[in-house]
């Protein structure tokens, strides 16, 4: 009898082990999971925002991708100690599970004191860099990037630009990279009625973005909704349902071209996985009663050679 149970035992470990091996490298990505401010509620209806953002890090710990990226307004003010309380357990709780939290800048960061808020999220995430950071996962290059421009110095914005200019050289140049993602807080493109497109954004990223022979996929947030646009062959997300107050959005239009006008999920965060030449690309999207997740929108963004 124990000889059998030994075996099964061996079978049962050995067929884990394999179904581990099997399952590829994946990245989460999520942006403003801020907590609602009071003035907010004032012009925007809120939706047990607290327990989506809960949620929504419940589930990335439960379908453990192999690093979880942040792009900006993780809270609703930097510089308060007391806006941290939440986040920090939750990040706290994912680090535990091995999954790895990187974060960029958003605009809640910085609001009223910049360098104070920049100290308390340096805190939580000391491997950012302001001045552009990058992670590589299975040969996924994602490069996080500081679109506060307003509270940035004329050196900082140079400094920023040069820097993406030189890592984007450095990968594209890389053979071990096949994907380079781009993300920051501040969308580019959005038909969002309470935050407009950052010109910005279009101006000092953008160009090297489109040049790049390996850059794929531009993430942002900002405006809280789900958004997706294809400028020059490539494709842009727009992935603000953090937890944030879901906002309104223009009508689609020539200029402005939702591919995904009919998907509006009001709380999600996205899959990002590498499938050969593809990205394969997720949107997890909470259930309206609540009760869980579900994948919604899935769609592949094509390599270098194929687009």
């Amino acid at each position: 009898m124990n000889k059998a149970i030994t075996f099964l035992l061996f079978l049962l470990l050995s067929f884990c082990s394999a179904s581990a091996q099997d399952k590829k490298p994946f990245l989460a990505f999520a942006s403003d999971t801020q907590e609602p401010m009071w003035i907010e509620k004032l012009f925007l209806k809120p939706d047990s925002n607290l327990k989506a953002t809960r949620m929504i890090f419940e589930d990335v710990n439960k379908i453990h991708p192999s690093a979880m990226f942040i792009l900006g307004d993780v809270v609703s003010l930097g510089e308060s100690s007391s806006a941290w309380k939440n986040m920090d357990i939750y990040i706290k709780h994912t680090i535990q599970d091995s999954i790895p939290v990187y974060a960029t800048l958003g605009n809640h960061e910085v609001m009223f004191n910049t360098k104070k808020g920049t100290k308390r999220f340096m805190v939580r995430f000391p491997m950012y860099n302001p001045a552009g950071y990058t992670e590589i996962v299975d040969s996924i290059a994602v490069i996080l990037l500081n679109s506060n421009f307003g509270k940035m110095s004329d050196l900082e914005i140079v400094n920023q630009n040069t820097w993406y200019k030189n890592k984007l050289v450095a990968l594209d140049n890389d053979p071990a990279v096949k994907f380079i993602i781009v993300g920051c807080h501040h969308s580019p493109y959005t038909n969002s009625r309470i935050v407009k497109p950052s010109t910005l954004v279009q101006k000092n990223f953008l160009p090297l973005f489109f040049q790049s022979k390996k850059c794929a996929l531009f993430i942002s947030g900002h405006s809280h909704n789900f958004e997706r646009f294809k400028v020059q062959g490539k494709y842009f997300l727009v992935i603000g349902g953090g937890g944030g107050l879901h906002q309104p959005l223009n009508a689609n239009n020539d200029e402005m071209h939702d591919l995904s006008a009919d998907y509006k999920p009001a709380f999600h965060y996205l899959e990002v996985q590498r499938d050969g030449d593809e990205l394969k690309i997720v949107s997890r999207q909470l259930k309206n009663d609540f009760s869980g997740f579900k994948d919604g929108l899935k769609f592949r963004v094509k390599g270098v050679d194929t687009i």
